[in-house]
């Protein structure tokens, strides 16, 4: 009898597998570039692509949700009977938009039924589909429902989902409702959209992830992305569009009037995986101290070349110096790092660390000291010299990046695009903890200071050691 069981479930198997090896006939292939396939192999719960027009943004969303609703996902778990929500801005915009790219990518025997909402089910790429069922490989049936924003909250109410996808940003209290509906099942939401609003809440909770959720992931693509753009318009819609519309246009990049003070930054190039840090590469650690305000502290390597590794961080607020002290030394112990005077850990820090106040009788410096950190407060706050030293960093005149940041100091990372121009050519005094000790950092650095003329002694040296290079038999 068990031996029968088994079998069966292995006949069921096998039927399973040959019906999923023939997906390529069960509804139409998309044309996806490498991007796109990030965003449909990525299993993180709330996937974001932040897209200029014409990117192939929208076809994720439209894949994804085919893939899903059809339970051939080639990357997820699939399921049968899965509903979900397609939400655009308007019903018009999801007739022109999300409704068409999905009657494109379903063939029409998979489709048992259309609902519609206003025109004929003939007919329905003319009309407002209200939901569709399709067929799911997997044996049920999926329910794909169509809701635009200007319906209002109350209509995004009581149901029970799979996943949600928005095609284009939605409003705050729409996405939050929509995340109640995935809750029960588990379920997850992704959306695509060009950010054409300008640092609304996708950017503080998606782009710049504030609250650390490790289920938000986004991708960015633009117009080069799209292998299957031609490059000759391109170029002209191009050379048509201000600086501005092309950062959100073609790049897909939030903007704000005033513009970010590293715009030279680029998470592609600028942020890294964790690797194992030679330890003659440790530099210096950098601290900027808060109480009420956030202290921050990072540990920089720097390699034979010049290239500044940021490796580790701690972001912490509303504890004393005792608490951020021996936090800096758990990290530390962990990194293996070097120890300076006395046995003691060295790190450059605000000089206002210094200063004494009436609520207490030492400094923040004599703190950190009794603590067992020896902190340096000769440090440069010229904040324009800093600024442009940093810049340099990131891109220099040859286009090269001479800083890079490990992906698991998630608050410089997050601080950095977040960080724009205020008035008179300075900062907005906001969240700028990391960004002032990574400028004390980089101000340490030896190539800030001019480069002297070499002595008579150091000439000498390098002709002998040239000579030796050279086989040159020496007079002694």
């Amino acid at each position: 009898m068990k031996q029968d069981v088994v079998k069966l479930n292995m006949i069921e198997k096998e039927l399973l597998r040959r019906k999923q090896d023939n997906l390529s006939n069960y509804n139409k292939p998309p044309l996806v570039h490498e991007k796109q396939m990030l965003f449909h192999k990525c299993l993180k719960k709330n996937r974001w692509v932040f897209g200029g027009n014409r990117s192939g943004k929208t076809e994720c969303g439209a894949v994804e949700t085919v893939w899903l609703s059809l339970g051939i996902h080639p990357y997820r778990e699939n399921k049968k009977n899965i509903s979900c929500w397609v939400v655009s801005l308007s019903r018009q915009v999801q007739r022109d938009v999300a409704q068409a790219k999905i009657l494109y990518y379903l063939r029409s025997d998979l489709i048992e039924d259309i609902v519609m909402t206003s025109g004929r089910s003939d007919s329905a790429q003319s009309g407002i589909i209200d939901f569709i069922i399709v067929k799911n490989a997997l044996g049920g049936t999926s329910k794909i429902g169509f809701k635009s924003c200007d319906q209002g909250r109350e209509k995004f109410q009581g149901s029970s989902l799979d996943f949600v996808w928005f095609d284009e940003e939605p409003p705050k209290d729409i996405y939050d409702e929509c995340r109640m509906r995935v809750l029960d099942k588990c379920g997850h939401i992704f959306g695509t959209m060009t950010p054409l609003k300008g640092l609304t809440w996708v950017y503080n909770q998606i782009y710049l992830n504030e609250f650390n959720d490790q289920e938000v992931w986004y991708q960015q693509m633009e117009w080069s992305d799209n292998p299957y753009l031609n490059k000759k318009e391109l170029a002209l819609m191009t050379s048509s569009l201000s600086e501005e519309e092309l950062e959100s246009r073609r790049y897909g990049k939030f903007i704000q009037s005033c513009g970010m003070v590293y715009s030279e930054f680029d998470e592609n190039v600028n942020v890294i995986e964790p690797f194992n840090v030679p330890l003659d590469w440790q530099c210096n650690i950098s601290i900027d101290p808060g109480l009420n305000n956030f202290t921050s502290v990072h540990w920089y390597c720097v390699d034979f070349d010049g290239n500044v590794y940021v490796v580790a961080e701690h972001y912490e607020r509303g504890k004393p110096v005792e608490h951020h002290a021996n936090r800096i030394i758990e990290i530390s112990n962990r990194l293996n790092w070097h120890r300076g005077y006395n046995g003691m850990l060295e790190a450059l820090i605000d000089p206002a660390a210094n200063q004494r106040t009436l609520a207490g009788i030492k400094s923040v410096a004599e703190l950190f000291y009794d603590n067992g950190i020896l902190v340096n407060t000769k440090v440069n706050k010229d904040v324009f010299t800093g600024i442009n030293r940093v810049k340099s960093y990131l891109k220099n005149s040859e286009g090269n990046s001479k800083l890079f940041i490990f992906k698991n100091c998630v608050n410089m990372i997050r601080e950095i695009k977040g960080y724009f121009w205020g008035n008179e050519d300075c900062p907005i005094k906001k969240d700028d903890h990391a960004m002032d000790e990574l400028r004390y950092f980089i101000m340490s650095r030896p190539d800030n200071i001019k480069k002297t003329e070499k002595t008579e002694l150091q000439k000498h040296k390098e002709k002998l050691i040239k000579r030796l290079k050279n086989n040159i038999n020496l007079p002694f």
